[in-house]
């Protein structure tokens, strides 16, 4: 594939990324006290919460990961595993764009 390819798949990724980071900050909004609801519901609601603030740092880490990526097309550091210094499999690059490391080092 053309580096411009996988740039342009990069950049929907970060936009997706983006997109979920917002609806996951909308979801983790306190739940006011007065709102009436009854006491399991509550505790659903906090369990999900507490789910879905997980989901928000994943995607908080795979969107910086994403956009060191971005910063690394066109140099010699573009592709290579930050521990091994080998390529990444362009396959890998396709599926998880945010990849830093090698399928070994990821390990």
């Amino acid at each position: 594939m053309e580096t411009e390819e996988i740039k342009q798949k990069i950049f929907s990724e970060i936009e997706k990324t983006k997109k979920r980071i917002i609806e996951y900050k909308e979801l983790t909004q306190p739940i006011a006290p007065d709102c009436a609801i009854g006491r399991v519901s509550r505790m659903d609601a906090i369990n999900n919460r507490s789910v879905t603030e997980a989901a928000l740092r994943r995607s908080e880490e795979k969107l910086k990961n994403l956009n060191r990526v971005v910063s690394q097309i066109g140099t010699p550091e573009f592709g290579l595993c930050l521990r091994c210094k080998r390529p990444i499999p362009i396959q890998r690059i396709l599926v998880m764009p945010q990849s830093l490391y090698c399928v070994n080092c990821a390990q």
